[in-house]
């Protein structure tokens, strides 16, 4: 489909390009932190902020088995799942509030859900479309329950090879969706500049008509680079400011920087 309606946002290969401030972690587990990041992304420019829906007990089990032990290079080696999550995630009561500050200042929210109960949730706050997280493009029920809703699904699909992207595809067709966004997006976090392979954009752009990039480099320069090829949309991690506290916070911009990035 050619184009696409996020809210009052149309677009297509010839729009602006849509701005997505991802806030993920980055409240440090403050509500009033989400209201103020709403009033500062607002003031930046940009289209849209988006939280992701899980709470810890619906992501991963509290375990300290090695499976749910973080032994890799990334920036959260040492930690268990269960606590990570517990120090990252949006807690669903929250979920009403910040849906109704953010329409209140005029600007889009969104989310990724990452089970059936988080999309029943942002199903009722009338969530105007839907992110499928990198991790989850296997996660084909989810897509399939998603797909059902019949609202634009933006997929990231930073651990996903073509088979898997197909398959993704094909279950959101199945459901007589075809509102359906590429973003290319590498699940290193920070990614390295020379792991970026941004030229995968045109990759994607044969497969959709609309794609993106979901950018978890340490600034802005490749945000920039992949609207030049074609990006359409640009998901990136915002935080209030430089001394945020959050396990995201080595891939996130500040709102300073945020406001020059738009």
């Amino acid at each position: 489909k050619n184009n696409i309606n996020i809210g009052n946002f149309k677009i297509s290969q010839n729009s602006k390009c849509f701005i997505v401030a991802e806030l993920s972690g980055n409240h440090s587990g403050k509500i009033t932190n989400v209201f103020k990041a709403i009033d500062l992304i607002k003031r930046s420019g940009a289209d849209a902020i988006k939280i992701q829906s899980y709470e810890p007990d619906t992501i991963t089990l509290k375990s300290k088995n090695k499976y749910f032990y973080i032994n890799d290079d990334s920036i959260w080696k040492g930690k268990y799942l269960y606590e990570l999550y517990k120090s990252a995630y949006t807690p669903f009561s929250w979920h009403e509030k910040i849906f109704n500050y953010a329409r209140k200042k005029k600007l889009l929210c969104f989310s990724s859900p990452f089970d059936k109960t988080s999309v029943d949730l942002l199903e009722k706050l009338k969530c105007p479309c839907y992110k499928i997280a990198s991790a989850e493009i296997k996660d084909l029920n989810l897509i399939d329950h998603v797909a059902k809703k019949k609202k634009p699904i933006i997929i990231s699909t930073g651990i996903a090879d073509e088979f898997d992207i197909r398959l993704a595809i094909k279950q959101c067709l199945k459901n007589n969706n075809n509102k359906i966004i590429l973003l290319n997006c590498i699940s290193s976090y920070p990614a390295a500049d020379k792991e970026l392979n941004l030229n995968h954009i045109k990759t994607l752009n044969q497969i959709t008509p609309i794609v993106g990039f979901s950018d978890h480099s340490k600034d802005d320069k490749a945000s920039i680079a992949s609207v030049a090829l074609g990006a359409k949309i640009v998901e990136k991690h915002f935080m209030i400011n430089e001394n945020t506290k959050s396990p995201d916070k080595e891939f996130s911009i500040s709102s300073k920087n945020f406001k020059k990035l738009v």
